[in-house]
């Protein structure tokens, strides 16, 4: 029975067809998030490469249609973890700045020392709310110091509202807690440019 048992065309090659599919979905996920954040030089470079092996897996699988259903079965898991390896690697590379809005009605003095002494650059605006004055704090950082600007914010006024949105497009801007440190050539490869 294994004598007659074609591993080709139930095993290797549908493992082909998946990674396949798991370079190119992950390859698409990545230009859709680097496109939207504005890193157009990248971009046709992923595409490229995003295209190229999804062509090759294509032709493959027309080339060899037997009817095999292992091999869309591999076609769609490809596609599936693909999809989640792609979002997994860009939430790792956590690439790109956002903008962090903090709202409180509690005394914010010491939230607004301990983010100056991190070295963020913050914005603080007088506001009112619902229930009264609030005070609206702004600083834009790189999207890996979010969680330390979150730390801050929970140990200083841990009831206050914040929000946090990605900047696709910023002029006359230096990140905040960046003063001081060398960018790396891969940094300053996809940096967006300004204007």
């Amino acid at each position: 029975m294994l004598q007659n048992f074609d591993f080709y065309n139930w095993v290797v090659f549908p493992l082909l067809i998946f990674f396949a599919r798991v370079c190119d979905v992950s390859l698409g996920t990545l230009r859709g998030v680097f496109a939207s954040k504005g890193f157009k030089q990248i971009v046709p470079f992923i595409g490229f490469f995003e295209v190229l092996i999804w062509l090759l897996a294509i032709g493959q699988i027309f080339q060899n249609l037997n009817g095999n259903f292992v091999f869309y079965l591999a076609w769609a898991a490809g596609f599936a973890a693909g999809s989640y390896l792609g979002l997994t690697i860009e939430e790792k590379l956590a690439i790109g700045i956002q903008v962090v809005r903090i709202i409180t009605n509690q005394d914010s003095e010491a939230l607004i020392e301990a983010l100056k002494n991190e070295n963020y650059g913050i914005t603080v605006i007088d506001g009112k709310g619902a229930r009264g004055p609030v005070k609206i704090i702004f600083t834009i950082v790189p999207r890996k110091s979010v969680k330390n600007v979150v730390r801050i914010l929970d140990l200083h006024n841990p009831s206050s509202f914040y929000s946090v949105e990605d900047v696709k497009n910023s002029r006359n801007m230096t990140l905040s807690g960046m003063a001081g440190r060398k960018i790396s050539f891969l940094q300053q490869l996809l940096s967006p440019k300004k204007g």
